[in-house]
């Protein structure tokens, strides 16, 4: 163990190699049983798990340097001041951003898309204008831009999806024209696992001078994303599904663009003077931030940060790709068994459903087993409308997931056959 200088006790590992018990020993919730059984997590994509280091570093925020940040001049201020801006930076470099006032912290990706389109969209956005969306988007990557939409006049154009669950990129290429001003595209299906071709999208986007929004949600646990490689202008995730806490997330945006729209909301700390006839906003990316922000769970996210720096990212999305190997060919032993989405370009997403079984007993059933999926619409309903079915069955795999508790995922969904079929 190594000690940073906040004193959070963070794992050597050796980031040539990729040992998943040694990481699994990492996260305390992985040793507890859930009825009587040891825990199986594979619902890694509504949220992941904790490194203990992301909850010592919360702990010490609350027991050492508790206090509001960026008003005082006192010790405690000043200190919880540099902890919460110390992980901007760290995740800058997370990003690969050009600066960290490119960085907002948001409450989580649903707040950094809501910023976009209402500050993007009040400032550049009129009526008859028309934005593009995929057709596997999140409703947090759905409903914003249908408000925007029925405020200003606009018009929302969706890119269809084929059979495997991919973008048709012709129809998106059909659909973007000069009065689209803005593209907002999921980077990984929440509810099918595509991995879709952000730069691809980035580059045909900015060829007829639109703007792109990418929710990164998905993607960051599972790969490592270069922002300025993807050129996208947005770029937002959050915390509690890169092994941080909830209610912390981020928003990254291109410098040029922050700049030139206004703030998302109005309050303290997000200005440079106040009058009752004037504010003057604050610099980026202050100007954004309004009130007391969740500085705890921005500490934890920093810490969530390091702890992933620990490990060789590659080897952890080469050991994910094997998982998502392994399962995918098990899953399909099952008799009756149909897996939704089968990309080409996939992340550690299975979505599958069972002939005459419904996902929610699919899911009783493999809870008393002590496993713990998803099941439902994954807030992805028009995914669901063209696949033809009412939910899924969701698995979804994290570092820490091995070969043994896919094995006792098939095992259990077997034994649901026996029992419903």
């Amino acid at each position: 163990m190594i000690q940073t200088a906040h004193n959070i006790v963070m794992p050597v590992v050796d980031k040539d190699t990729f040992d998943v018990h040694k990481v699994r020993a990492d996260f305390p919730i992985l040793r507890r049983q859930v009825q009587g059984r040891p825990l199986v997590y594979l619902d890694n994509a509504a949220t992941s798990q904790k490194p203990q280091m992301v909850m010592d570093a919360i702990t010490r925020y609350y027991t050492e340097e508790n206090s509001n940040i960026h008003r005082g001049v006192h010790y405690l201020s000043d200190r919880a001041t540099q902890a919460y801006e110390a992980v901007r930076t760290k995740v800058q470099r997370f990003l690969n951003a050009g600066s960290s006032n490119e960085i907002v912290f948001v409450r989580g990706t649903t707040e950094g898309i809501n910023l976009v389109a209402h500050s993007y969209g009040k400032a550049f956005i009129r009526s008859g204008d028309e934005i593009i969306i995929s057709g596997m988007e999140h409703h947090s990557n759905i409903v914003p831009w249908q408000m925007l939409c029925e405020q200003l006049g606009c018009f929302l154009r969706v890119v269809p999806i084929n059979d495997d669950g991919e973008m048709i990129l012709e129809e998106y290429e059909r659909l973007i024209s000069a009065r689209t001003k803005i593209v907002a595209v999921t980077h990984v299906s929440n509810a099918l696992g595509t991995i879709n071709p952000v730069k691809q999208v980035v580059t045909m986007a900015h060829a007829s001078g639109a703007v792109v929004l990418v929710d990164g949600a998905q993607a960051v646990p599972h790969m490592q994303v270069d922002v300025r490689d993807l050129d996208c202008d947005f770029y937002c995730f959050s915390g509690h599904k890169v092994f941080g806490p909830t209610g912390v997330g981020v928003l990254y945006g291109k410098s040029k663009w922050l700049e030139a729209i206004p703030p998302y909301q109005g309050g303290g700390d997000m200005i440079k003077s106040v009058t009752f006839e004037k504010t003057i906003y604050g610099d980026l990316p202050h100007k954004f931030e309004a009130g007391t922000p969740n500085i705890a769970g921005t500490v934890g996210l920093g810490a969530a940060i390091d702890y992933l720096g620990t490990l060789n990212m590659q080897a952890v999305a080469q050991h994910e790709h094997e998982l998502l190997d392994y399962a995918t060919a098990a899953l399909l032993s099952v008799k009756g068994m149909r897996i939704i989405g089968t990309a080409k370009e996939k992340a550690s997403v299975i979505s599958f459903v069972l002939d005459n079984i419904h996902p929610h007993d699919i899911g009783t059933i493999l809870d008393d087993e002590g496993i713990a999926i998803r099941t439902g619409h994954h807030c992805a309903q028009p995914v669901m409308q063209r696949f033809g079915v009412p939910a899924t069955a969701r698995a979804s795999f994290a570092l820490y997931n091995t070969m043994k508790e896919v094995d006792a995922l098939v095992a259990a969904i077997n034994k649901v056959r026996e029992v419903l079929a």
